[in-house]
């Protein structure tokens, strides 16, 4: 009997040994490649052994020099950081730096360099490499010379060309100078700075310093994805994994555990009854809602021309005045306070003889073409809206052109979104009424004139306030008119600024540029008002909440509320509606975006009829077809 119980103690013992030597097997194996010494669990190298860490993190060893393979691409491994989760790279063309030369990047590619397993994380920047007909005059452009770029670039064999590189953060397709292209797109972390990002050995530091990735979600979510029925989501500074429920049928209910499926059925059928009786009611009063629809319908198309008459009369009694240069130069006292500068021009505060005050806005004399000034008189000078900032005059003479606004006292918009120091900070009452307002303002430039116009430049900055914090949109040196018919517009090239510029401007296969391009402009502009942040933020203390909209998108999809600060219950909806409205304009497809009116309904209505839209943010990595290799900024813009 004892030697027995002597066998069966030995046998679980061996048993455990075995265990804890196969565990020690996994997560003790070591190996190195050059410079990279420390390639341990969950990393492991091609040439190690089966049981050695994880084969979603594999790297490879090549030529002495340890690689990682993103979307099929091969990137140099600079440091592993167990620590904080972070893998650093670079591509093979940036390692070695030439004293005289910037070196070109191997791959060009206009995402970022990421995969299922290594997540981005910021601050990462894309640096831009330009070639220009001419020299360009501008901080945001560094000098140099691209390293073998007889072989990189189509306009290099001219001896006329510029070469120039910059920081592409922020950076919109009207920053381009004329007569400039983009050649290659590096992508750097912004650790990599040493100071000022206006110096070449500063980016090129940053160039040399290389990307971050972040393998944190797939680590410590590993157990909880390899279980079907649970959920990893993040929570604080880690990630934590729940149970989903699931009844009989295999149908997944977005309901507790403790819901009885049946109990489930029975609401199931009994909002069947009452949708019946409901139906039963709208039946009884279909006949007479029918005959109103005709009744407004007939009324309304037999007094449209007359309407179209008395429109056009109104605009022509608003059309704006034409100054002459020496009359814009009195009313600014000679160009005396300057309010800004943008892309296209300087904006000089003025004042009318009459008594008001007004923002001149003297267009560069770069802009040859004339056709942004054209672009603004045609389409702000034929429209008259509470929300569309009028215009009051134009000059044209000789080279010298301005345009004259009715002047907004409060600036624009994005002073009160990030709030700037010595700012006034609204409530989310008014940053409410803003987005209404702002709204109501594009839906009429969508549907309330005879020409449809499309703005392509919503974002904070284009939104004006004035003494009472009522906005009014500006800038429409990229609008477009077309007509009300159209639901497809023809466009030479991309337009607008980066973060908030729809993505069938870039991938055709997505859906035609039309009105909905400005749907998921202000989309953008409402989850920056909402959460009174940028939509992406390098320094966000989780990296759920680096790309705001996300963050959002799962915190309600989870059942979660958006933490504030020192708000009411009325705040909170406010808050709520405006994100919930904000991830239906965003949405990946046209289609799926409502159009500005709907958007206006759902502002205006209540928040808990709202429901929630699919999850938008899945863009195609590479588009079969459709590869971007460069962006030309046309004259047709």
């Amino acid at each position: 009997m004892f030697v027995r119980k002597l066998l069966i103690a030995t046998l679980v013992l061996l048993v455990i040994c075995t265990t804890i030597s196969k565990a020690q097997n996994i997560t003790q194996c070591s190996s190195s490649c050059g410079d990279i010494h420390n390639i341990n669990f969950p990393f492991r190298l091609k040439a190690d052994p089966g049981n050695c860490g994880d084969s979603r993190f594999q790297l490879d060893c090549q030529n002495n020099r340890t690689v990682i393979s993103l979307n099929s691409r091969k990137y140099n491994v600079l440091e592993i950081n167990y620590d904080k989760f972070l893998i650093r790279a670079i591509d093979p063309g940036l390692e070695h730096q030439s004293r005289n030369c910037t070196s070109f990047p191997n791959y060009f590619t206009t995402t970022y360099p990421s995969s299922s397993t290594f997540g981005e994380i910021y601050p990462n920047i894309p640096v831009i490499y330009v070639n220009c007909l001419a020299t360009v005059n501008s901080s945001r452009y560094v000098d140099t010379t691209f390293c073998g770029s007889q072989n990189k670039t189509s306009s290099s064999n001219s001896s006329q060309s510029q070469s120039y590189v910059a920081i592409g953060q922020d950076m919109s397709i009207s920053d381009l100078a004329e007569n400039c292209r983009v050649e290659m797109v590096g992508w750097a972390s912004a650790r990599g700075l040493s100071g000022d990002n206006t110096s070449l050995s500063s980016i090129e530091g940053a160039l040399s310093y290389g990307f971050e990735l972040s393998w944190k979600r797939t680590f410590l979510c590993r157990e909880c994805d390899a279980r079907e029925d649970n959920t990893c989501f993040a929570e604080g500074d880690g990630y934590s994994c729940r149970h989903r429920c699931y009844d009989d049928t295999g149908f997944d209910l977005p309901l507790p555990c403790s819901i009885h499926y049946y109990g489930v059925l029975t609401i199931l059928y009994g909002g069947t009854v009452i949708v019946s009786i409901l139906s039963f009611r709208f039946f009884c009063g279909f006949i007479f809602l029918v005959a109103l629809i005709v009744y407004k319908w007939r009324r309304r198309h037999l007094s449209m021309y007359q309407s179209i008459e008395d429109f056009l009369q109104i605009q022509s009694n608003l059309l704006p005045i034409k100054y002459s240069y020496s009359e814009i130069k009195k009313m600014t006292n000679k160009f005396k306070e300057k309010l800004g500068e943008g892309a296209y021009g300087t904006v000089f505060k003025g004042k009318l003889r009459s008594g008001p005050f007004v923002a001149v806005k003297m267009m560069h004399k770069s802009m040859a073409s004339g056709q942004e000034f054209i672009s603004e008189v045609s389409t702000i000078g034929r429209i008259h809206h509470v929300n569309v900032v009028q215009l009051v005059g134009f000059c044209v003479e000789g080279s010298k052109r301005a345009l004259a606004y009715e002047f907004m006292l409060n600036g624009s918009l994005d002073k009160y979104i990030s709030l700037q120091e010595g700012t006034v900070s609204l409530s989310y009452k008014q940053m409410f009424d803003i987005s209404l307002g702002v709204a109501r303002g594009i839906d009429y430039l969508h549907r309330g004139c005879d020409m449809q116009i499309l703005h392509f430049d919503i974002k904070p900055h284009n939104i004006l306030l004035d003494e009472n914090f009522n906005p009014k949109i500006s800038d429409f040196g990229l609008a477009k008119l077309c007509s009300s018919d159209d639901s497809i517009v023809s466009i030479t090239a991309a337009r607008g600024t980066m973060g908030y510029m729809a993505p069938e401007l870039f991938y055709k296969n997505i859906g035609g540029v039309s009105y909905k391009a400005d749907v998921y402009s202000y989309g953008m502009l409402l989850m920056e008002m909402a959460g009174r942040r940028k939509n992406m933020n390098p320094f966000a203390d989780h990296l759920s909440q680096i790309y705001f909209p996300t963050w959002v998108y799962d915190q309600f999809n989870e059942g979660n509320d958006i933490e504030m600060q020192d708000a009411s219950e009325e705040d909170r909806r406010f808050v709520k509606k405006m994100m919930i409205v904000s991830l239906w304009c965003i949405q990946m497809k046209p289609a799926d975006r409502p159009a500005m009116n709907k958007v206006v309904e759902m502002l205006e209505g209540n928040v808990d009829l709202l429901q929630m839209p699919p999850r938008p943010f899945i863009a195609p990595r590479e588009i079969a077809g459709d590869v971007i290799e460069t962006i030309r900024i046309s004259s047709d813009v």
